[in-house]
């Protein structure tokens, strides 16, 4: 295959995404297909072997025959670019429009969890117009909450902009900072027990005819933080060192399934296709979800990465898959009228 591979972006994890799609090029590579590296500078242009490229409704990218967005964040994985792939008329990888705005929302996602009453912890959502209209009463409704709780920016993901909040009078300052990243923060009550992602992988149309599940859920690992760490921030996501995965997750069989069944569960709710990690809070045998990430880091040490490869796909067998999935969904849907 031909592939483009779409990377950095306009977002503040235009590094992390540069590195993903750096090992997503080198896995295609290592299958025999051809890359083409097309890179998205901080102010949003495109270019490919040093020059702007200039893109046409209905003439896909530079001749791929399947494109592969490892853009991580706003104005990547929130459904703006899949929008223009889909205006491209290209096939590419990973869940639709629909469902990467609706998982980049963290408050919509988690409204429409409620909905299909997926077990999540308490959570509320503040809007910055609000917030700087009625501080006291948003305030207010925040002590139902308790203490601590965590305050991020609700369209953010790599743990950019969270602040743990312990204290009543520190909230205020959390809000400010998680809204000067975004126009709508979330505030969530702190879950006790381990930190548990499962990767979930989508199925072809020919192996649902053999197995209607409509994706495959890795082995659920564990992250292990170092010493003197209290929670998954963005120095243990992207230093060396800064966390383990321990695979499988140190949970009861029970546990394990759940976990497995609701990160299934969870993607067919938002509609996600190709790919997904789900995040779990497990205590003993409650388990609640978290977040689900339609284009986690992706290099071979990346958390998805090693549960998949825990699970039995090779990062080169992964990479090649996903693509796939990608051409035959464009496929099938080039067969409707709209």
């Amino acid at each position: 295959m031909k592939v483009a591979v779409l990377a950095g972006g306009r977002s503040s994890e235009h590094d992390v995404s540069l590195a993903s799609a750096q090992a997503v090029s080198e896995g295609l590579r290592a299958g025999g297909h051809e890359v083409l590296w097309v890179e998205i500078d901080r102010d949003g242009h495109w270019s490919s072997q040093g020059a702007r490229l200039s893109l046409t409704p209905g003439e896909g990218l530079l001749g791929a025959d399947v494109v592969f967005p490892v853009l991580h964040g706003p104005f990547g994985e929130d459904g703006v670019t899949q929008g223009l792939l889909e205006t491209l008329d290209v096939p590419y990888v990973g869940a639709g429009v629909t469902a990467s705005a609706v998982c980049m929302d963290k408050v919509l996602f988690k409204n429409l969890m409620a909905n299909a009453a997926v077990p999540q912890v308490p959570y509320a959502g503040v809007p910055d117009e609000r917030w700087r209209r009625a501080p006291a009463q948003v305030l207010a409704e925040l002590e139902a909450l308790g203490l601590p709780v965590f305050v991020k920016p609700a369209h953010l993901g790599s743990s950019v902009g969270i602040v743990k909040v312990s204290q009543p009078d520190a909230i205020g300052s959390a809000l400010d900072q998680a809204l000067a990243h975004d126009e709508l923060a979330i505030v969530e009550a702190m879950a006790n027990g381990l930190e548990v992602e499962c990767g979930v992988l989508g199925r072809s149309d020919a192996e649902r005819i053999a197995d209607a599940a409509p994706a495959f859920a890795s082995e659920p690992g564990e992250i292990l933080l170092p010493s003197g760490s209290e929670w998954y921030d963005y120095q243990a996501k992207y230093t060396e060192g800064g966390m383990e995965l321990l695979v499988p997750a140190r949970i009861s069989p029970t546990a394990r399934e759940r976990v497995r069944q609701l990160a299934v569960d969870t993607f067919v709710h938002v509609g996600c296709e190709g790919l997904a990690r789900v995040d779990f809070f497990v205590d003993g045998e409650q388990v609640l979800v978290n977040e689900l990430n339609t284009m986690p880091g992706f290099t071979p040490t990346s958390v998805y990465a090693k549960l998949l490869g825990a699970s039995g796909v090779s990062y080169p067998g992964l990479v090649e898959r996903l693509c796939r999935l990608g051409l035959e969904r464009h496929e099938a849907r080039r067969a409707y009228r709209y």
